[in-house]
């Protein structure tokens, strides 16, 4: 039994318990995350989407075992156990090729699987829910589970392959709307119902026999519904108890199973420990920590501003505008409205499409030299009060060094820090991840 399996076992026995998951491949977010659970002295579960990472290099030009190569150089910095690491890939399926047929997307997915597996993720995401270019909209439930079927085949005969034996966990199911925030403004969110939950789990079941990997079933620990949490560009929907009560409790005729929830960015604190104690007890969360990053970076290019003159500034935010402005492939169709609105999305949307952006390296260049700008001048306490209270007061407590680089991890760990308040982990467990 490994990590996760336990701490889903744990949870199951009535223990309030969880794990968040960091779906991100910037380097500061996996430096936050590490941190964290250094100080936590807990597990880190890392996920890279399948957006970000794949076997043609993803956006960030990363394949996956570049991924945990990135990740374990980074732990190894940090002197962070390279063993309490759980390496998971999100929405592992056709999401990439939507525009090829189902033939040709398919065939894409079955190598990304082989990628992943063959580099050592243990936690695979089996996503088929979206319909590729020569299928009909939406999806039956049987083809959604017969080709995440496949898919988990494909991945039981490359762990046996390559390691002997399989002992990878997965999560099946997706939520509504799509991954990384709604494309339009929310007023309600229709919870799954849990029939709907029940449908995805027995049509999954019978898919995985059919293809030969009922044996893996009890590894499948999570499912992915929408519990009624989600963001949009400028507004969150609020996790409500109440209206999930039904769905809650269809996990527990599942020994094995709780629910996996995304799109958990920018809820309470509150809410986080809601969440967990309604089972949906893995909580995923991307966009929430790029966006505090994003926030912690352009406080410290008001604070350059200030204290730097113009001509030796970095011009982090104009040369971030200007580069999603050139390639606006991946904004365009989500951010609606004139060129103002349009503007104002790109930078302070909750789903945070600058995230795309960060690998550029005219946009790394520029956040060196903010960086370096600040190393050179000391932030004085009152700019450092004005832009960035909270790591102010803690600078003021002497839990905070003034560093830039610093004052952006901590501004990224104040999220994950609710996160692990609500998660509960404890120490790491021993065993095998």
């Amino acid at each position: 039994m490994n990590t996760l399996q336990q701490i889903v076992q744990r949870h199951k026995s009535g223990e309030s318990c969880g794990i968040y998951s960091v779906c991100s491949a910037h380097p500061l977010v996996i430096e936050a995350a590490l941190l964290q659970a250094l100080e936590d002295e807990s597990v880190v579960l890392i996920e890279a989407t399948s957006n970000q990472v794949d076997q043609f290099g993803g956006y960030t030009g990363m394949t996956p075992i570049d991924f945990i190569n990135f990740v374990q150089e980074k732990a190894c910095t940090l002197k962070f156990p390279s063993e309490r690491i759980i390496f998971g890939g999100d929405h592992l399926g056709p999401n990439r090729w939507q525009n090829l047929n189902a033939k040709e997307a398919m065939h894409n997915a079955d190598d990304l699987i082989v990628a992943y597996v063959s580099a050592g993720f243990k936690k695979i995401h089996l996503d088929c829910s979206m319909s590729c270019a020569d299928d009909p909209q939406p999806l039956s439930d049987a083809i959604v589970a017969q080709r995440a079927a496949r898919l988990a085949k494909i991945a039981e005969d490359t762990a046996v392959k390559e390691f002997g034996c399989s002992d990878i966990v997965y999560v099946i199911g997706t939520e509504v709307p799509v991954p990384g925030g709604a494309l339009e403004e929310l007023l309600e969110l229709e919870v799954t119902s849990a029939k709907a939950a029940k449908m995805t789990i027995e049509t999954h079941r019978a898919a995985f026999a059919k293809v030969g990997v009922e044996s893996c079933w009890d590894r499948v620990i999570g499912l992915v519904v929408q519990p009624g949490v989600e963001f949009d560009h400028t507004g969150v929907i609020d996790y409500c108890p109440e209206k999930a009560q039904q769905l809650s409790t269809v996990v527990d005729a599942y020994p094995h199973m709780i629910f996996e929830a995304h799109s958990t960015d920018y809820q309470t604190d509150k809410a986080y420990h809601a969440l967990v104690e309604g089972h949906f007890a893995i909580l995923k969360v991307g966009p929430a920590l790029t966006f505090a990053m994003r926030e912690a970076l352009f406080n410290l290019c008001a604070i350059e501003e200030v204290i730097i003159p113009k001509a030796y500034c970095s011009n982090l935010r104009e040369i971030i505008e200007e580069k999603m402005c050139a390639s606006p492939e991946y904004w365009e169709k989500y951010y609606q409205g004139n060129a103002t609105d349009q503007r104002f999305s790109r930078t302070f949307s909750f789903s945070d499409r600058i995230r795309y952006y960060w690998p550029d390296e005219k946009i790394h260049k520029a956040q060196c030299v903010l960086f370096s700008n600040l190393e050179k001048s000391t932030i004085s306490f009152p700019l450092l009060s004005q832009y960035m209270p909270e790591q102010f007061n803690a600078l003021r407590k002497g839990q905070l060094d003034a560093e830039p680089k610093a004052l952006v991890l901590d501004k990224i760990r104040k999220v994950l820090r609710s996160y692990a308040q609500a998660s509960k982990q404890g120490h790491a467990p021993k065993g095998n991840l």
